[in-house]
């Protein structure tokens, strides 16, 4: 039997309790917690899913975004490695762009440094030796330690702003409809590759993308009619490439979806299908 169960909290002490075998996407706090319990272990999915954060506004000559500078500190300020281990017990990697590095064609970058240093000089140079007022910073519900932290490293830099509360399906819809404003942070699963998130996310015609640039909405096309294997990846990386020379994104980490395991799962087919963030349910086995 599946059951639905908003709270990460509640997901987590179901298992505790033996009220459920498998509990899925727990935050970094309970899935420690599991972790060590020596009747339970903690397993991490290997599907396609990243956190980034958006620069909705850096196509605009009014808005301060439209400065590269402050894109880059915003990236400098993000302690990834830090996030990581507190959202996500070490599992989740870095990210350096917004392909999750398990996708065919995704370019194998590492991640931006962690130098708030760099990052007020930046912000300074860029006209703000006070800091900026950034406003409210949405982020993507249900992770709320990856928010929380994202939230910390800017405004310890001098990039201020306030966590802003939401639904999934509104946060979502205000996405694709362009009403989220400034900074924004958001997760995709969805599966494909390379191509598929250019289409989406990156290219100026993408359903969720805020702008773009001629020379990438060219390259994506030419990767679209290329039939050779090689010379398709080299314009997809190409693309990629761009994204990081230009700041389009601060990504964060590619996701690791924590599951934790009961202990009456003889064998929990975590990770048998193939980039899917759930078990093969039909083939789920528990101890006699």
């Amino acid at each position: 039997m599946m059951k639905s169960v908003p709270e990460a909290t509640t997901r987590a002490l179901m298992l505790k309790t033996g009220e459920a075998d498998i509990s899925y996407v727990l935050d970094g706090p309970e899935a420690d917690e599991i972790r060590h319990d020596p009747r339970m272990q903690i397993v991490a999915s290997k599907h396609a899913s990243i956190f980034w954060v958006e620069f909705a506004e850096q196509w605009d000559a009014r808005s301060p975004w439209h400065d590269k500078r402050l894109r880059l500190a915003a990236n400098l300020a993000l302690d990834r490695a830090r996030i990581n281990e507190a959202a996500c017990l070490g599992f989740c990697p870095p990210a350096g762009v917004i392909v999750p590095r398990v996708m065919d064609f995704a370019l194998q970058v590492e991640a931006p440094p962690y130098d708030p240093q760099k990052a007020k000089q930046l912000i300074a140079e860029a006209g703000y030796p006070s800091g900026l007022d950034a406003g409210e910073f949405a982020a993507i519900p249900g992770f709320p330690t990856v928010a929380e932290a994202v939230v910390n490293d800017l405004n310890a830099v001098g990039i201020h702003v306030k966590l802003r509360a939401m639904e999934r399906a509104a946060f979502y819809a205000a996405w694709q409809e362009k009403k989220l404003r400034g900074l924004f942070m958001t997760a995709v699963g969805n599966s494909g590759n390379a191509a598929s998130r250019v289409e989406a996310f990156i290219r100026s015609k993408g359903a969720y993308a805020y702008g773009g640039y001629p020379d990438i909405d060219e390259l994506f096309q030419q990767q679209a009619g290329e039939r050779d294997l090689k010379r398709r990846e080299a314009l997809l990386h190409k693309i990629q490439q761009l994204t990081i020379e230009r700041v389009m994104f601060a990504p964060v980490m590619d996701l690791r979806v924590l599951m934790g395991v009961g202990p009456r799962v003889a064998k929990h087919t975590i990770n048998d299908v193939w980039m899917s963030p759930f078990p093969a349910y039909e083939d789920i086995e528990l101890k006699g």
